[in-house]
């Protein structure tokens, strides 16, 4: 239990030169903010950034806000104090943009920001008789809050409380437990961690019920970072009478196992946690924070010996520390400028992409053409939809698996693959089960030449062959998670996948084929077999001319997730709304209505194209 673990294999923990950039996570010095105004009493618990605009929350109810632009010519920018209707300390802030904001703090009390106002949603109960708190469930005091790019959120607190969001109410969730809960953490793959004093770790299952991981560490985690399926870290600490204080402590929760990460020193209580800069962000009691990478933690220079409380992530890539005495830093270069240009790049630019109606809220995780021009959608809960004009219909599907990649056409029909390992065949009024893996793999793209040459790529090194009568599984000769499959034709073909890796078919056989990254790569397209393009994390895009791979760079903080092409250009798509496409042989970012993470896109063959992603969200390009 005591072993130091290697971490290194995660995306987050990849291999940059941060000593010889100026600007790395362990060479900018973090410093105090200019113009914050915090007393010796102020204490600063959490925030928020986005759109050019930060909202810092602490004790007294009280919220300050900063936007660029919004202050004199002589200033740029202006804090200022927001009207909030309670005077009790707010501990977190979440949200999906400016203009809707949650915060959760003392009393149980909620509060939601609409853009204009703070209004109370719950908590904060007062017995009007006796002019003070209710002694009431719903005024148990709350400390964290996070959720999910559908809506949803989750706040803990005292007692076990485990509070849900919805998308439209709070209701509470039984969690099992009496401990007070500290952290919270959404995961990509849809899954949700608490953590709490006593070491106590909490995951919801599929279903909505909190089960207890069984920890064999008894310090208070303060903090929880989701890093993948099954997969934690974990930070607080513990008194130590002979210390004579709390001392932090690092843990790391993977497949039911937990390990303690050490450092070589004696830490400071942890408070928070996050994903900063291709390594984790660690912030401390007594002004101390840190940086892990490749399972060295390296101290950071600040200018503060005051306790830290929170790590508020800005859309750039940099980040903003707060804490007691009214600490609020930052190692950004040109704090003021650098949020005025994320503000002037959001602007009122005409968009690209216009939002289309769409039938649902679940996540959509592909998007599909087939031969007719008829696109299908497809999505968490067996959400399956069907595009006719620019009008979205839910088909009836006869499973809850998640439903990541389509396949057709008019002789074989339209197939669609997900978890679970099972494939379904549509003929165009019914949804059947075609193929059962019978395992925990999904399937995460499909191509075929013909109704009796089909191939399936997903979790694990999963490759699935059909071949008109049965599938079957082939040797792929990795272990590692394949994400999409592209096909001059049936004897050529690639699969892309983990730390850069790169699988190509010659007919027979599947080879590796070195593309010279070691980024995750989730999109490949080509036009020919010397014009082909592979996207991946934090905007990685390596182009083949026949010969060599060569990265392209695309300036881009965002993972690209999937990408297509037509007669009118190449696209890709991923987090945070991003879109780019590539003229000239250089990639540029075009404007979208939305901030929801994309997860595919589509190139039509009559030059219309589509993307679909988090919360249901349909675009369409505009011509």
């Amino acid at each position: 239990m005591n072993s130091t673990v290697d971490l290194s294999r995660r995306a987050f923990f990849g291999r940059l030169s941060d000593r010889l950039n100026p600007s790395g996570p362990t060479a900018a010095k973090w410093y105090q903010v200019p113009e914050v105004t915090g007393g010796d009493g102020d204490v600063f618990w959490s925030g928020w950034c986005g759109n050019g605009e930060v909202f810092i929350a602490g004790d007294n109810g009280r919220i300050i806000h900063f936007e660029a632009g919004a202050g004199s010519p002589d200033t740029d920018a202006i804090w200022q104090t927001m009207d909030v209707p309670v005077t009790v300390p707010i501990h977190g802030l979440w949200g999906q943009s400016h203009t809707d904001l949650h915060a959760v703090g003392w009393m149980g009390c909620i509060l939601h920001y609409d853009g204009q106002q703070w209004t109370k949603v719950r908590g904060a109960v007062v017995a009007h008789d006796e002019q003070r708190f209710s002694a009431c469930a719903e005024n148990t005091p709350l400390f964290a809050i996070s959720g999910r790019a559908s809506g949803e959120a989750w706040a803990v607190g005292d007692e076990g409380t485990i509070l849900h969001f919805d998308g439209a109410e709070w209701s509470e969730e039984p969690s099992g437990v009496q401990h007070n809960l500290r952290a919270v953490t959404c995961g990509a793959d849809q899954s949700v961690y608490v953590a709490g004093l006593d070491g106590v770790v909490l995951h919801r299952t599929p279903e909505g019920q909190w089960r207890s991981l069984e920890s064999p560490f008894h310090c208070g985690f303060h903090a929880a970072l989701w890093i993948s399926e099954d997969e934690l870290l974990l930070a607080g600490g513990r008194y130590f009478v002979d210390k004579g204080g709390f001392r932090g402590e690092l843990v790391h929760y993977k497949a039911g196992q937990f390990q303690a990460i050490h450092s070589g020193r004696d830490m400071p209580r942890l408070r928070a946690l996050r994903a900063y800069k291709g390594g984790v962000l660690i912030v401390a009691d007594r002004g101390q924070l840190f940086y892990l990478k490749d399972n060295t933690l390296t101290p950071l220079a600040c200018d503060s010996s005051h306790d830290l409380m929170d790590i508020v992530p800005m859309p750039s890539g940099e980040a903003v520390i707060v804490g007691d005495f009214g600490t609020v830093m930052t190692a950004a270069p040109g704090f003021i400028k650098a949020l005025a240009e994320e503000k002037s790049s959001t602007g009122n630019a005409p968009e690209d992409w216009v939002a289309l109606p769409s039938p649902t809220r679940h996540q959509l995780w592909s998007v599909w053409q087939s031969d007719d021009g008829t696109c299908y959608a497809g999505g968490e809960a067996g959400t399956v939809l069907r595009q006719i004009n620019d009008a979205w219909e839910q088909l009836p599907f006869p499973d809850e698996v998640a439903i990541h990649c389509f396949w057709g056409n008019s002789e074989a029909g339209v197939f669609a693959a997900g978890q679970m390992g099972r494939i379904y065949r549509y003929d165009g009024e019914h949804w059947q089960l075609h193929f059962d893996l019978h395992l925990d793999l999904t399937i995460l793209a499909m191509w075929g030449s013909g109704p009796d040459c089909i191939f399936a790529v997903g979790d694990e090194g999963l490759i699935l062959h059909f071949d008109g009568l049965r599938w079957q599984r082939v040797a792929s000769g990795t272990q590692s998670a394949l994400y999409d499959i592209w096909a001059y034709d049936a004897q050529h073909m690639l699969v892309v996948g983990d730390f850069g890796l790169i699988l190509r078919y010659n007919g027979k056989d599947w080879k590796s084929f070195n593309a010279d990254t070691e980024q995750f790569l989730y999109g490949v397209w080509g036009r020919s077999l010397d014009d082909v393009w592979v996207v991946g994390l934090s905007g990685t895009a390596t182009h083949f001319d026949g010969m060599r791979w060569q990265a392209v760079p695309t300036r881009l903080r965002d993972d690209l997730m999937s990408m297509d092409g037509c007669e009118a250009g190449v696209f890709a798509v991923g987090t945070r709304g991003c879109v780019v496409g590539l003229k000239d042989g250089q990639w540029r970012q075009e404007s979208t209505p939305v901030s929801a993470g994309l997860r595919s896109v589509c190139a039509g063959k009559s030059g219309e194209v589509y993307a679909v992603g988090d919360r249901g969200t349909i675009l369409k390009r505009l011509p």
